[in-house]
């Protein structure tokens, strides 16, 4: 097998990424967990550009990246003081999220074992305009994402009226 710099930089993002998600998982200050959850998002935008899909990977920065990390961000300052911290895990806990994630791990190492992958042998990247991207983003048919958004949207806002209110009682 061959070592290119395409995979050299996928094993890179792919060690990035795992190291940022368990740091986000397991370190004790709010703030540095949504910063780890930061690099995670700007490691999977470049997994997507790494594959070429630059509408994505552009998407995954602006939205997730840049929205909703400063949403937590901003959540996680309005409802802590300063300095808080989370508080230790009991062990039973500890063990019973861990007990889940091997689990989880074994279920899934289990399915992609027994699961027939087909080979494909044309390769050819089909590349989409961004008018047919955003018409199917922006319509409300069938395969439309309209709804979705503003769902998504109508959460958000609650999150962020939430936040408020939790931080007016202060």
């Amino acid at each position: 097998m061959e070592i290119t710099l395409e995979t050299v930089v996928f094993y890179f993002l792919a060690v990035f990424i795992s190291v940022c998600s368990i740091l986000t998982v397991t370190t004790r200050h709010m703030v540095r967990s949504a910063t780890y959850l930061l690099f995670t998002l700007f490691g999977t935008a470049g997994i997507y550009f790494l594959l070429g899909y630059t509408f994505l990977g552009s998407v995954q920065i602006m939205v997730y990246a840049g929205g909703i990390v400063v949403l937590y961000v901003f959540s996680i300052l309005l409802t802590s003081g300063e300095g808080d911290r989370t508080t230790k895990l009991k062990r039973s806990k500890l063990l019973a999220g861990l007990g889940a994630t091997v689990s989880g791990a074994i279920i899934v190492v289990f399915i992609t074992l027994k699961h027939k992958f087909l080979v494909t042998t044309d390769l050819v990247p089909l590349e989409i305009n961004i008018k047919t991207i955003g018409h199917s983003m922006l319509s409300s048919d069938k395969f439309g994402y309209l709804l979705p958004f503003e769902a998504v949207s109508i959460l958000l806002l609650a999150c962020i009226v939430g936040g408020l209110v939790i931080a007016r009682k202060r």
